[in-house]
């Protein structure tokens, strides 16, 4: 009798689609969306719910739907082999969510450092989903049943969250959710500004040559890491105060698959002119590609929507019994 294949582990993972995927948001989840396809069952969705804590312009959010869609596509997310579902498809996220509500303290929710953060930033528009946002989040997860949730820095306080809510309600009704552990990623590249590299690259960046988009032409992309912000020292080495240098390693390490003692010898004697023209046009080769899918699949409206609805019709399906399971429960009749 041959011994049983060991079922694969789990990974649930979601991203906005808030307009415009960064380099960053590349080399730092979308690389190892793709990689984590072979090794995981994995599962993974467009988080438009989460959006509209900050208002949103309708036609825009179309749009940025349907754009981030079929640029994940392009990068290599394979709905046959990983489900990517658009969440407000699937009803039982926004079902469970209230749920979880209901078993999330005040003081944990009030803790939280995204919502201090966004409460400043949108103080016009300190609404009740920014701070029960949370819920939401820890729904996304719990219905999955999932193992594993990559996290960055900036997230880990929000599965923290999410294993403590789950904890909670397995506590009072039995085990009902898997409590999902951090998984972090072996290469994942944290990729800082062109301009102010102490700081992560982002699309709110106020200058526009710190963020590099994975749909900017190759022009672009060269100019920017030719701006990049380096140092005095003219000699391309990782060390302590190097930040723009240390990035800009990063960058092509993670490109190239050269360690950075590779990357020093190649540029030994060399100026740091050289070095961010090589960093840029290696960049532009590796998304150059992905452009060009991306403008295929876009255009073809049929293929976009054949894959997120089949997705989306098997996510309800696995969360579907998630709820139902723990809606009975709590006592509610099932329908």
């Amino acid at each position: 009798m041959t011994e049983q294949t060991e079922r694969k582990k789990r990974v649930f993972s979601a991203v906005q689609p808030s307009g415009g995927v960064t380099l960053g948001n590349y080399l730092g989840a979308l690389k190892n969306w793709v990689k984590m396809q072979d090794e995981f069952d994995c599962i993974y969705a467009l988080a438009d719910l989460h959006t509209i804590t900050v208002r949103q312009e309708p036609a825009k959010m179309r749009s940025n739907i349907l754009d981030a869609y079929a640029l994940f596509l392009a990068c290599g997310v394979n709905p046959e082999k990983s489900p990517f579902f658009i969440q407000s498809h699937v009803n039982t996220h926004a079902q469970l969510a209230w749920i979880l509500n209901c078993y999330t303290q005040f003081g944990e929710l009030s803790r939280m450092t995204q919502f201090k953060d966004k409460s400043q930033k949108h103080a016009d528009n300190v609404n009740a989903g920014l701070f029960t946002y949370p819920a939401l989040m820890a729904a996304d997860i719990l219905l999955y049943q999932a193992d594993m949730v990559p996290v960055g820095a900036d997230q880990r306080q929000h599965l923290e969250i999410t294993r403590d809510v789950a904890q909670r309600f397995n506590g009072i009704y039995g085990n009902v959710f898997k409590i999902p552990e951090a998984y972090v990623p072996k290469t994942a590249a944290r990729v800082m500004s062109l301009q102010d590299p102490q700081n992560k690259m982002s699309k709110s960046d106020t200058n526009i040559n710190g963020c590099v988009y994975i749909l900017d032409p190759p022009e672009t992309i060269i100019k920017k890491f030719k701006r990049a912000v380096t140092d005095s020292d003219a000699c391309v080495r990782y060390a302590d105060g190097k930040d723009g240098i240390n990035n800009l390693m990063g960058i092509y390490s993670s490109i190239t698959g050269k360690s950075f003692a590779d990357i020093e010898s190649e540029f030994a004697g060399k100026g740091y002119g050289d070095f961010k023209q090589a960093v840029g046009e290696a960049v532009a080769e590796e998304l150059r590609p992905i452009q060009q899918r991306y403008k295929e699949i876009r255009d073809d409206k049929q293929y976009l929507e054949a894959c997120y609805k089949r997705s989306a019709e098997f996510a309800q399906s696995i969360s579907q019994r998630t709820l139902d399971k723990a809606m009975k429960k709590i006592g509610f009749i099932l329908k």
